[in-house]
């Protein structure tokens, strides 16, 4: 889909008072459009990377504290 497509009247208008051709500066918004969804895409990826290591930390730690509280009834 196209961002001409998804602009509203009001938008329109906003583009037509900027100086410049409205084809070219809507191909400008398209291009940031682009860009900023590849930036999302690569937040994304790092965020799903940060959950997994926290959930491995999370297991580790629960782990590490399983081991030590078999070794302290050992002591017992």
């Amino acid at each position: 889909m196209k961002l001409f497509d998804m602009l509203t009247n009001e938008d329109i208008k906003r583009i037509k008072k900027t100086e410049g051709d409205p084809a070219k500066r809507i191909e400008e918004l398209e291009t940031k459009c682009r860009e900023a969804g590849r930036a999302m895409l690569e937040l994304n990826a790092k965020y799903e990377a940060a959950l997994a290591d926290l959930a491995r930390a999370k297991e580790d730690h629960q782990y590490d504290n399983m081991v030590h509280e078999k070794e302290l009834n050992e002591r017992r």
